[in-house]
């Protein structure tokens, strides 16, 4: 198979897939005779380079790679949705936060930084969003239940790994 074909099969597979893939799951596309792992590596940094500036990216998250639209033109494809993107509580974000960046973490190490405990609702909001997941119970009285954030609070938020994140330090709020 020629590299513009295989270039092409793989752009299908993610415009189609419409979540991210991985390398595995891109050979599968491939059935008995896939490319090899660096077949695919030099493929998708290929189509990542003709993708510049263009209406798509190919972008890597921690579930994959996904083809995305550039945040550039968000605002204008932003339109086309009529319904409003969800707004999230203080409580949410700030529990979402304290989580990411000292996972795992307990409910009460949660309330130790905010002052409050996080109620059962805020907890059930990141749960059912697949941000958050029970990674374990920490042995200690009552053996507590940690948290710690999964791989789609990765990609909702275009993320490779947690190293991503922003340091506490260039928030804007230290420029204040």
């Amino acid at each position: 198979m020629d590299d513009p074909a295989l270039e092409r099969i793989i752009e299908a597979a993610l415009l189609a897939a419409g979540t991210p893939l991985n390398i595995e799951q891109l050979q599968a596309v491939f059935g008995d005779t896939p490319p090899d792992r660096a077949t695919l590596e030099a493929a998708l940094d290929r189509l990542a380079t003709q993708l510049t500036d263009r209406g798509v990216e190919l972008k890597r998250v921690a579930g994959g790679w996904r083809l995305q639209v550039p945040e550039r033109y968000a605002p204008w494809v932003a339109r086309l949705w009529e319904e409003k993107p969800a707004r999230y509580s203080r409580a949410v974000l700030e529990t979402l936060a304290i989580i990411a960046y000292r996972q795992p973490v307990t409910r009460a190490e949660i309330e130790a930084v905010r002052g409050v405990p996080p109620s059962t609702s805020v907890m059930h909001t990141l749960q059912e969003r697949g941000w958050i997941r029970v990674a374990g119970h920490r042995d200690s009285p009552g053996r507590p239940a940690v948290f710690a954030t999964t791989r789609d609070f990765l990609d909702h938020f275009n993320l490779s790994s947690l190293s991503e994140l922003p340091t506490l330090m260039d928030s804007p709020e230290q420029g204040k």
